[in-house]
């Protein structure tokens, strides 16, 4: 990947010396580019790069996501058209022309739905005890949501992903400087956003968690380095 990106600058802005070309995992690639130009040599570049050693593009599963762009020209491979599409998951995630996170989240909640419809006969056996029968819980009783946690012994869904989403920013507050993880919390995507309120962020999730406890976000990037 290095050998067919480094002749020129393909990717985008990401800091003041640098440019992200791609994203990459096993043989998952994901290019990167602000102008059509640049994905069409870089398509090519990869191709070319990838043959010399065996391996080749799967035509049929490269799509192509376009946001805002002047040049609506597709982009093509070997003179074969790549797909345009509105949206593509990436390593179990749906990337859509929207950015944000909705369309993975409304996804997620309808594979979990219909994992937990698919096991209705579990659930409504007589054979399971009273704990794992959800407590036996029948409408039209009431039970407090505080209680019921309290019952089960788990934390309110809010409390356990905050638990995780910080779990998850110390561990990248250790990393280096300059891993990609690290440097996307304090990255702002080059371009004009849409007028009104601005979309929520993880960034801005964490600094109002961090807020909330009076805390300011350089304090917990050197809390972070304490760890035992």
């Amino acid at each position: 990947m290095k050998t067919s990106t480094s002749e020129g600058k393909h990717g985008i802005l990401w800091t003041a010396q640098d440019q992200l070309d791609n994203l990459d995992f096993a043989d998952d690639l994901a290019f990167l580019s602000h102008t059509h130009e640049h994905m069409q040599t870089k398509t090519v570049s990869v191709a070319a790069v990838s043959a010399s050693v065996g391996l080749s593009i799967h035509k049929g599963k490269t799509k192509v996501l376009k946001f805002k762009v002047e040049n609506n020209n597709p982009i093509t491979l070997d003179g074969e058209t790549l797909e345009d599409v509105e949206y593509f998951t990436y390593l179990g995630s749906i990337i859509d022309e929207q950015g944000g996170s909705d369309a993975d989240v409304k996804a997620r909640i309808g594979k979990a739905r219909t994992a937990f419809l698919q096991l209705k006969n579990i659930w409504n056996s007589k054979q399971l005890s009273i704990n794992i029968n959800i407590l036996n819980i029948h409408w039209p009783d009431t039970i407090s949501n505080s209680l019921l946690w309290e019952r089960t012994h788990q934390l309110p869904a809010e409390e356990e992903i905050r638990k995780r989403r910080w779990k998850w920013m110390g561990h990248t507050l250790r990393k280096s400087s300059n891993c990609i993880t690290r440097q996307v919390l304090s990255w702002n995507p080059d371009g004009r956003r849409k007028s009104g309120r601005p979309k929520n962020t993880l960034r801005r999730e964490i600094e109002a968690d961090v807020k909330r406890i009076n805390n300011n976000w350089k304090e917990q990037e050197r809390i972070a380095q304490d760890r035992v």
